[in-house]
């Protein structure tokens, strides 16, 4: 049986669809995770807590994450795409009713941590997703369907808390936001519900039993393997210092209050990670690992002079360089190991990789809040600035160097 012009155009549309379609509930899903960002303040209000306990709940944002790599980063090579992809915006839903519903600091520390965990599953699954939806199309350059997935990832990050922010001046400012969401999130369901399977049947009916994602390190790509993880965990550790203390800094060195302008802040300063990613995603990796590095550097040391000048466009312009090299360096630096590493021990190099990465928005925030216990945020800023740009470099280094 032949197939016609016109049928061959229309599965390449409902192929585009399917793409884009999971690309957006992607990010309407990521920005479900920086809802809180612009209402930690009303949380301290409410509760009684200082940025120490600001960066406690975030992190345990970041343990959640871990975990769910480690338990469901690699369930969906096997069971498929679609049902983790549904089952973890479900477990999402009913997180946003808990927000709605629960309001002391213990509930607040669980529903985040659950709320990492269902991030955790869902990464590497739609950022799979995506890029398969897209490779279907006849033609599809590979780069453009991680681009796209990459985007989705940091775009849906980067509207969250200015999206959460202006919810909050309708009704309950804490109680909003959430309500709201629950409605988005049934909606970036549907989508996912719609998308077409992109893991073979034979794969899905091959026998397997569960264990958890196995973490190892390629002995071959050890070398190039620790500069990425040292890049990838002081990269992050800024996207964890911008999501979890940006109103810290904004209270007590600018002396804003708004949680409009805090959320705008978050992000026009989380954009950078798209821009870079859009301008230079043809680029060579090379290119974009040193490029990355040069930012990351650049844009911390210019965060770090915001804080001595208590200058908010300073801020924001060394937020944006920050966040656009960490995303060049991160996305370039998973490419490179994934090149480098074994078929064979591909998903457990590429886990470790991950786990250090998320380790850099749990640790280094936590030292940050407790470091703000006894010292005033400038100083801490500086510091905190000094080595993250030092660590970057270094780690792209031994990277370019051992690969």
């Amino acid at each position: 049986m032949t197939t016609t012009a016109s049928e061959t155009s229309t599965a390449r549309t409902g192929r585009r669809v399917g793409a884009v379609g999971v690309a957006g509930a992607f990010a309407l899903v990521m920005s479900f995770m920086t809802v809180p960002t612009p209402l930690y303040g009303l949380y301290e209000q409410r509760d009684g807590f200082g940025a120490f306990t600001v960066s406690l709940v975030f992190a345990a944002y970041g343990v959640g994450v871990v975990a769910g790599l480690v338990l469901a980063g690699h369930v969906s090579d096997h069971v498929g795409r679609r049902p983790v992809l549904v089952g973890v915006v479900a477990l999402e839903v009913v997180l946003a009713v808990g927000f709605v519903l629960l309001a002391d600091t213990a509930s607040l520390l669980v529903l985040r941590f659950l709320t990492g965990l269902g991030v955790g599953g869902l990464s590497a699954t739609a950022t799979a997703a995506v890029a398969e939806l897209h490779e279907r199309r006849a033609g599809a350059d590979p780069v453009v369907g991680r681009t796209l997935a990459n985007v989705a990832n940091l775009g849906g990050l980067a509207v969250g808390p200015l999206v959460a922010a202006l919810l909050s001046l309708a009704g309950d400012p804490i109680v909003t936001p959430y309500a709201v969401y629950v409605g988005v999130l049934v909606v970036a369901g549907l989508l996912l519900w719609l998308a077409p399977e992109t893991v073979p049947d034979e794969a899905r009916a091959r026998p397997w039993r569960y264990r958890p994602q196995r973490v190892g390190v390629d002995p071959e790509v050890r070398g190039p393997f620790v500069g990425a993880s040292v890049a990838a965990l002081a990269g992050f550790s800024v996207l964890g210092f911008i999501t979890g203390l940006t109103g810290t800094f904004l209270v007590e060195v600018v002396g804003t209050t708004s949680r409009v302008e805090v959320g705008a802040v978050v992000t026009g300063v989380l954009a950078g990670g798209i821009v870079s990613q859009v301008l230079l995603f043809r680029a060579g990796r090379r290119t974009q690992l040193v490029a990355g590095a040069a930012l990351v550097a650049v844009g911390v040391l210019v965060v770090a002079v915001a804080g001595l000048t208590a200058s908010l466009p300073v801020f924001v312009g060394g937020g944006f360089l920050a966040t656009g090299g960490v995303g060049l360096v991160f996305a370039a630096s998973v490419a490179t190991v994934a090149g480098l590493a074994a078929p064979e021990r591909r998903g457990e190099t590429l886990a470790a990789l991950f786990l250090s990465a998320y380790v850099g928005i749990t640790i280094p925030v936590v030292v940050i809040g407790a470091l703000l216990l006894v010292a005033d945020v400038v100083p801490v800023l500086v510091g905190f600035a000094v080595v993250v740009a030092l660590a970057v470099p270094a780690g792209i280094s031994v990277l370019v160097r051992r690969s």
